[in-house]
């Protein structure tokens, strides 16, 4: 699916990912329904947008019912990119139980609940994509983010499903997996440096990613260093063996982030 002349809804658009992938989508000739907490960035990007048309909604993705008023604000959507997300960090005895249902109802629920609201109009067209920001988080398991753990590989597993459920209708579904981004993401948020050796992705590489999982029909995108991806297919595929490595440094760094985040739940 072309993203020339489409109307694109996407969530966490103020965020450095959503960003990258707003300024992206709208240079492939998208028209944008940004979607924030923060009316103010909202406004200020639009102005800096290529294009014209785009619209900002300001909206709480932790509120009940958020997803599909969501759906009823934005209207007529041809893509949908749920990038929102909150980072969940921490050990879970040590969470408010308001903490982890805002966690779960940002990362999933509401994604899902906006998908639902959306996707008959496009079946009854023909035609549509729905994109989810998913996670590395979403295949490996890390110390102190079993909430972040838990609604990534559920994004994931979702989206992957739902893609095989749209097969044949015109409409698809891909999922990105960003590791560890410069400039963006949980570490750049808590002004900490990702693990050393393990290289880097750009928020702009997830914007290309996105775009290219539309144009393209991807399922799947990962956008990571080489060892990244190595590391996270090993630590998928023996998770034992990734919990003992971590151990130590691994979890001293885990603490560092989530502390640094506590702010941010």
């Amino acid at each position: 699916m072309q993203t020339n002349g489409k109307t694109v809804l996407l969530t966490g658009a103020t965020g450095g990912l959503g960003i990258a992938i707003a300024r992206t989508l709208a240079a492939s000739g998208a028209t944008l329904v940004l979607s924030s907490r923060r009316p103010e960035e909202l406004e200020g990007m639009m102005s800096e947008l290529p294009g014209s048309g785009h619209r900002a909604l300001v909206a709480d993705l932790a509120a009940e019912g958020a997803g599909e008023k969501l759906a009823a604000d934005a209207g007529d959507i041809d893509i949908f990119v749920a990038n929102a997300g909150l980072p969940g960090t921490g050990k879970i005895w040590e969470r408010s139980t308001e903490d982890i249902t805002r966690v779960l109802r940002v990362n999933l629920e509401t994604p899902i609940r906006t998908t639902h609201a959306l996707v008959p109009a496009m079946l009854e067209r023909g035609q549509g994509h729905f994109v989810y920001i998913s996670s590395l988080a979403g295949k490996a398991p890390s110390p102190r983010s079993s909430m972040y753990n838990a609604s990534k590989f559920g994004l994931r597993g979702f989206a992957l499903a739902f893609r095989q459920d749209l097969h044949g209708t015109g409409v698809s579904a891909s999922v990105v997996l960003p590791g560890f981004i410069r400039d963006a993401g949980m570490f750049a948020d808590a002004s900490m440096k990702p693990p050393p050796g393990m290289g880097t992705g750009t928020p702009e590489q997830v914007g290309q990613a996105v775009l290219r999982a539309i144009n393209k029909d991807r399922g799947e995108i990962v956008v990571a260093p080489p060892q990244q991806r190595a590391l996270t297919n090993v630590a998928h595929a023996f998770p034992a063996v990734a919990a003992a490595v971590q151990r130590g440094q691994g979890e001293k760094i885990a603490e560092q982030l989530a502390e640094r985040q506590s702010d941010k739940r």
